[in-house]
């Protein structure tokens, strides 16, 4: 187990927890607020087993007095985006509790948490080569993750009921697109396995 790791991918306050910004503002999905509860016992059995726990903090980088940069499409996207949301060490940046903490975390300002970011460099220098994949939103960051994790060529596992999306036929198209490059599995398949 320790080359594999749980891939965090955006499991942050700002996008879960109520009073975090995609709360607040009423951007919530059933299926999204149940990852933490699920995925908690699969977390606690890869600390036990000596894997490692490595989450991914999608940020808005602070430019002038505070104001964060955000792209154009995503602005479009979700315009109650705010001074303060998702702020490099701020509680909303943050993994949320019920899974935390993180052996490793990674900053990322684009779906990919590998498009210019140190992922890669501190994988291969902790000697991870097999990701057990989960998180939010599974056709955005998830996939986009999972695709340059594959060319990188890691070891690929996609937790299927591991991931959301603010959709389930969106969630359902972004596992299937996902097949060709990794093996797709339940939380207990995964679970059972580490026991």
């Amino acid at each position: 187990m320790q080359d594999t790791a749980l891939l965090l991918c955006d499991l942050q306050n700002d996008f879960l927890h109520p009073e975090g910004a995609y709360g607040r503002a009423g951007c919530t999905a059933p299926a999204i607020a149940a990852l933490p509860g699920r995925l908690a016992p699969l977390a606690e059995r890869m600390r036990a087993a000596g894997g490692w726990i490595v989450s991914t903090h999608f940020t808005l980088v602070l430019g002038k007095g505070g104001e964060p940069f955000v792209s154009p499409h995503l602005r479009k996207l979700r315009p109650f985006l705010a001074r303060g949301d998702f702020a490099p060490g701020s509680w909303g940046h943050r993994l949320v509790e019920a899974l935390a903490p993180a052996d490793l975390s990674v900053e990322k300002i684009a779906y990919s948490a590998f498009y210019e970011t140190r992922l890669d460099w501190v994988l291969r220098r902790a000697g991870i080569r097999r990701l057990l994949v989960a998180g939010i939103v599974t056709n955005g960051g998830v996939a986009s993750t999972v695709r340059d994790a594959h060319v990188r060529e890691y070891e690929l596992t996609v937790l299927e009921d591991g991931c959301a999306a603010f959709s389930e036929a969106l969630h359902r198209e972004a596992i299937a697109g996902l097949r060709p490059v990794a093996r797709i599995a339940a939380v207990d398949e995964a679970l059972a396995e580490l026991a």
